[in-house]
């Protein structure tokens, strides 16, 4: 593997050495995106040190996306798998990672502000964002900037909805087994003040037995500006979320059975889950500097059965928060751009988890987990950060940026049952009790996160950049509280991950493209052993090549591709299955995968897309001894404009109708366990714009 990156890596350079100077028309494109992921306010992507891409507007609508997963994978870096309805699991630069606190890699957010709290993450919280009705989404690959902290470990996905304006606009769209969707906006301009009424819903019965998806987002947006000249920007959003979900398929290559690719083991599973956020910014000029506050509120409330573990018990969890992001920016009589500021965060959340049945199976397991109440308890959370950038650019073509970030993050835990390794009226087990309360404590966590940047511009359409930085997340509260076996306290440390990356990119007048090599260094890493316990005992090692390539070949016909090299590894010593994994590839880390898009514009009314999906193969479990063989995957995607108001799409998916897994597992338990891909389907939308 390391031999691939070699080589791609020289192919790499020789490419960039060869191209020419490009026109400016293309990188005048590039420099009209705006981001707001990096700074907490508008950008030009052309401006920015960090690895950032963009999914705009015209592309979104094109793609239709049923899942955020068919969307967020068009971009370098990014592999997300789907499970089964709108449940997903994230991987930026990282291994598909799984378990209670894997969610804390990566901070998930709606206009910059995350959709849940930094110790209360669910890996499924992407369904919380309003992405179907989004403006853009932007992903930044790696540590996040010092605008944001905890969580920000592997990437951030930003969700950014549209700007408030006068504007009337519907969506139905028909899918398989009478499915459907529906998706509009409304919006008025009285001068000063705007606003804009979002929404989207979906019902859809579910391919495989006993399972669909009833999904309902709403959020309104307004801008509002005093006589004073202070700029109100803010609103609200709300998410409902009803799934009958269908568990893994069992048995080496099930996905590919007939008799199994459509059955649901687990018919009873579901989750219901409720996210509404509320928020305003108050910006302002003041004596030079350029302030921004913008306060929160969150509240959170999921169920669901979690069907893939023994006994099956059901979780409820919540959490409120009320929150503040504070910043002030103030260019410098040298040129040089200044940002400071400080987040604080009160998070109130409580966990209970009830089996509601016997457990059944081995003699062993009935005798270790009991029927009834295995957790109940309540953690106040507070986080507390300060930051602080500067960058400056120079004449002879050296821009720099350096940022740090200071975090302060403390849990209070209450436990409202029996302490201890009992059932929930104190009785020990035969075998002793799997679930294990702590007594009530405290933990804090400090954590300083650095970062430096440096790009060159090598004429005036190439560009150069190096960056340094930390990314870490302190453990979430499930990893502190919700504990298993002889495991009485976790003694466990943040997060730290260290990365360092070089790019290069460019664009000119019919093309473009970016070519970034990264290493990451991963210490600390919150596992759980063989003995159910949550310890800080893993060190990985992540390191990649990331390409993304387009060309006009003419002006009605164009290709785009994305492609990755990638090795995650096991850095230290570790005993799995009787064998140590150190310098074995983490499981569910593909080294390949990409996509391939051919568009054909004929007309400016009609537009067609053909893209190949490719996922590599890759180990399911961490001894390497059992693996998924991979896929390719054909999407055809049409758009055709009737008049002015009146748009009509077709969608198809998995046109060769390819047997696959959306996931592939492999446990102790099981074995090979799949979600099986869904056969070929089409949607058909019509769109509507009164105004």
């Amino acid at each position: 593997m390391l031999r691939k990156l070699l080589a791609a890596s020289i192919a790499a350079a020789t490419v960039i050495t060869a191209i020419p100077v490009l026109a400016q028309v293309g990188q005048q494109a590039i420099e009209e995106i705006e981001v707001i992921s990096n700074a907490r306010r508008s950008q030009g992507l052309a401006d920015i040190n960090a690895a950032v891409s963009v999914l705009g507007q015209q592309e979104l609508n094109l793609i239709g996306h049923s899942h955020f997963q068919q969307a967020l994978n068009r971009l370098p870096g990014v592999s997300i798998h789907r499970n089964n309805g709108q449940e997903s699991l994230l991987a930026i630069r990282s291994p598909v990672l799984t378990g209670g606190g894997a969610c804390g890699s990566f901070l998930i957010a709606e206009q910059g502000i995350p959709v849940r709290s930094h110790g209360f993450c669910n890996v499924n919280e992407m369904f919380d964002a309003h992405t179907e009705n989004a403006a853009r989404i932007e992903v930044v690959r790696g540590p996040g900037s010092a605008f944001y902290g905890s969580n920000a470990v592997h990437g951030m996905i930003n969700v950014v909805l549209p700007e408030p304006s006068e504007t009337t606009e519907f969506t139905l769209e028909l899918g398989p087994r009478g499915s459907y969707r529906v998706k509009g906006r409304a919006g008025l301009d009285y001068g000063n003040f705007k606003h804009l009424l979002l929404f989207s819903g979906v019902n859809e019965e579910g391919y495989r037995d006993d399972s669909g998806v009833d999904q309902q987002k709403i959020s309104w947006l307004y801008q509002y500006t005093t006589r004073n000249g202070t700029r109100l920007d803010g609103g609200f959003t709300r998410a409902n979320l009803n799934q009958e979900t269908a568990g893994f398929v069992v048995g080496t290559k099930a996905y590919k059975s007939n008799d199994l690719q459509a059955t649901n083991p687990n018919p009873e599973a579901f989750r219901d889950s409720v996210n509404t956020r509320v928020w305003t910014s108050f910006a302002r000029e003041v004596d030079g500097w350029d302030l921004v506050v913008t306060p929160y509120f969150r509240e959170v409330n999921m169920t669901f059965m979690q069907h893939f573990l023994p006994g099956q018990p059901i979780e409820d969890t919540e959490h409120r928060s009320l929150g503040m992001q504070f910043a002030a920016y103030q260019t410098l009589s040298s040129g040089s751009d200044l940002a400071l500021g400080f987040d604080l965060e009160y998070t109130d959340g409580s966990l209970q988890q009830f089996q509601p049945n016997p457990t059944t199976g081995s003699f062993f397991l009935r005798n270790s987990i009991p029927q009834g109440q295995h957790y109940d308890y309540e953690v106040e959370a507070r986080q507390l950060a300060a930051f602080i950038n500067y960058e400056r650019s120079f004449d002879n073509g050296w821009d720099l940026s350096l940022g740090v970030r200071f975090e302060n993050v403390k849990y209070s835990y209450d436990n409202k049952m029996i302490d201890g390794r009992t059932d929930e009226f104190g009785v020990p087990c035969r075998f002793g009790c799997r679930y294990n309360r702590p007594a009530d404590g405290d933990n804090g966590f400090i954590d300083l996160s650095p970062k430096l940047g440096l790009s060159y511009a090598l004429n005036d359409s190439h560009k150069l950049q190096l960056r340094i930085q930390r990314g870490f997340r302190a453990p979430q509260a499930t990893e502190l509280y919700r504990l298993q076996n002889a495991q009485t306290v976790a003694d466990l440390d943040s997060v730290k991950l260290d990365s360092y990356e070089l790019g290069f990119s460019g664009a000119g007048d019919n093309w473009d493209y970016l070519a970034t090599w990264y290493y990451m260094d991963k210490d600390n890493e919150i596992i759980t052993s063989s003995s159910r316990e949550n310890l800080n005992g893993s060190h990985t090692k992540h390191v990649g090549l990331e390409f993304a390539v387009g060309y006009d070949i003419s002006s009605t016909l164009s290709i785009r591709g994305v492609f990755n090299l990638a090795e995650h590894t096991y850095a230290s010593s570790q005993i799995s299955g009787g064998i140590d994994i150190k310098g074995k590839d983490v499981d569910t880390a593909p080294n390949t995968f990409g996509n391939l898009r051919l568009q054909w514009r004929p007309n400016p009314r009609l537009l067609t897309e053909l893209e190949l999906v490719n996922m590599g193969s890759y180990y399911t479990n961490p001894e390497n001894t059992r693996d998924y063989e991979g896929h390719n995957l054909l999407n055809l995607r049409t758009q055709y404009e009737v008049n002015d108001k009146l748009s009509l799409s077709l969608n198809i998916l998995n046109l060769s109708n390819q047997e696959y897994a959306e996931r592939a597992d492999w446990t102790t338990f099981t074995g090979d366990r799949y979600f099986p891909g869904e056969p070929i389907r089409a949607f058909f939308a019509l769109n509507w714009k009164y105004r």
